[in-house]
Parts: structure tokens; C-alpha cells; sequence
């Protein structure tokens, strides 16, 4: 098993991202998952992020970003193709933005193939699109995976499997999700999570030993970001989440 440990946050302010990019790696990151309001006020300047973060090795190992799919999202989608392409971004995660109550069963085949040509579009610019699953949208219920990647062909769709929202859609055993799609994940959102509320990683109520085996279990190779939405401080939940990574997945 061999995987590069990430750390994705929101900031709220230009502080609060510039003490994120300063201090990820000296707590032991290999990289940076941003947040859209992270990297857009650059979207159209490539050479402006990378001239202010490109020093920072791993600042924007993977983009995440959102929409309904609509016309003006599939503009935006490959803007943000066309900036991963230009700062060395490996991992487009899309969080596709519809209500699930909205959609049916078809529809999430229609939207398996959409993304498909999608993944396809990130493929020609270097870079591999996952979609993250989540809470009300598309791919919520258990179900919805297979609905979803059994439309897929030729992997051109990653998944990235989010600890919390599996729990909060009511996915409790996550190890068998991890297990049953080993073969297209290509990312992880660690993120804890207790009475509605994300948590640090360890001081919520997921248990994390059958996460973290089941990653061992399909020899995982890729990319495990600590998604920390707490609310907390950055540089405590800088060396929390990695001590808790770190142990989980070495001992």
C-alpha cells in the first residue's frame, strides 16, 4: 500500500488561507486539497496562483468544485480543467449539487455518462475527474453507487469516498463501501462526524478501525486528505488529523 497524505479545509478569510499554505507541510502533509474559494479568484490567472503558492510542493493536489451540470457549470468544470492542467493538479473532486430527492434512477445513469465524457475532457488535459459522493445529492443511498458505476466504462470516473457524508446519508458500513469499490476509488475525504456536526478526525463517533482496514484490505494507492470542517483551529486540526491518519493506517 502506498499513499500521500492530503489536508483539505475552508478558510475564511486571507489569513486564515495563507496560514494553511504556509503550515501543511511542516505538520507533515504531502498535500493541499482546495476549496474552490481557494484557487477561483485564479482560474483565469494560472500563472499569478502558481507565482504565489507554485513554491509549495503539493499546494493544489486536487480541486474541488460543484455544480448542477448545467451549461454554465460545464464552463466552469473545464476552467477548472484548463487551471489543474497548468499548476499540476492531479484529482478533480466534483460535488454535483442537485437534491437527490430530485432525481431518479435514470437520471443518475444520465449523469454517469455526462461525467463520463467529462472524465474523459480531464484526461485530455492531464488530470483525472472523481466524484465525490454526499449528502443530498445524486449519490447518496447505497444504492446510487452501484446505479452510478455501473454506467461507467473504462474508469474515466473516479470516486472519492467522504467518511462523514457516508454516515450522515445513512451509510454506516463504510468499510464495505471502500471494499466494493477499491477498483474506482481514487481518493479519500477523511472527516468525523457526531449529532449533525463534523468533527476532527477521532473526537467524533465514527469508528475508523474498519475504515482504515478496509483501506489496507484493497492495498489502496492514492491520495487520503483529512477533510477538516470542524470549525476548528487550522494548526491544531493540522497536527490532529495527521497523528490520526499517521496511526490509523502504520499501526
Amino acid at each position: 500500500m502506498s499513499f500521500k497524505i492530503a489536508f483539505s479545509r475552508p478558510t475564511a478569510n486571507e489569513e486564515d488561507q495563507r496560514t494553511l499554505f504556509q503550515q501543511y507541510s511542516a505538520a507533515g502533509y504531502e498535500g493541499l486539497q482546495l476549496k474552490a474559494a481557494q484557487y477561483m479568484p485564479y482560474i483565469h490567472e494560472p500563472e499569478k496562483f502558481k507565482e504565489a503558492w507554485g513554491h509549495l510542493s503539493g499546494v493544489g493536489s486536487a480541486l474541488i468544485t460543484g455544480g448542477r451540470l448545467d451549461e454554465a457549470n460545464l464552463e466552469q468544470l473545464r476552467d477548472v480543467f484548463r487551471f489543474a492542467s497548468k499548476i499540476g493538479t492531479d484529482l478533480i473532486v466534483y460535488c454535483h449539487g442537485i437534491p437527490r430527492k430530485e432525481v431518479t434512477a435514470d437520471d443518475i445513469r444520465q449523469y454517469a455518462v455526462l461525467l463520463s465524457e467529462l472524465g474523459l475532457e480531464a484526461q485530455q488535459q492531464g488530470v483525472k475527474l472523481s466524484l465525490h459522493h454526499h449528502y443530498n445529492n445524486p449519490v447518496m443511498y447505497r444504492e446510487d453507487f452501484d446505479v452510478f458505476f455501473d454506467q461507467i466504462s473504462n474508469k474515466p470516473v473516479g470516486l472519492t469516498i467522504d467518511t462523514a457524508h457516508l454516515v450522515k446519508s445513512g451509510i454506516h458500513d463504510a468499510a464495505e463501501v471502500i471494499r466494493s469499490f477499491g477498483h474506482v476509488i481514487d481518493n479519500f475525504h477523511l472527516k468525523d462526524f457526531e449529532n449533525g456536526e463534523w468533527k476532527v478526525l477521532g473526537q467524533g463517533a465514527i469508528d475508523f478501525k474498519p475504515i482504515f482496514g478496509a483501506i489496507k484490505d484493497i492495498d489502496y494507492s492514492g491520495w487520503i486528505s483529512a477533510d477538516e470542517e470542524s470549525g476548528g483551529g487550522i494548526v491544531e486540526g493540522l497536527k490532529a488529523c495527521y497523528s490520526y491518519i499517521q496511526h490509523g493506517l502504520k499501526s
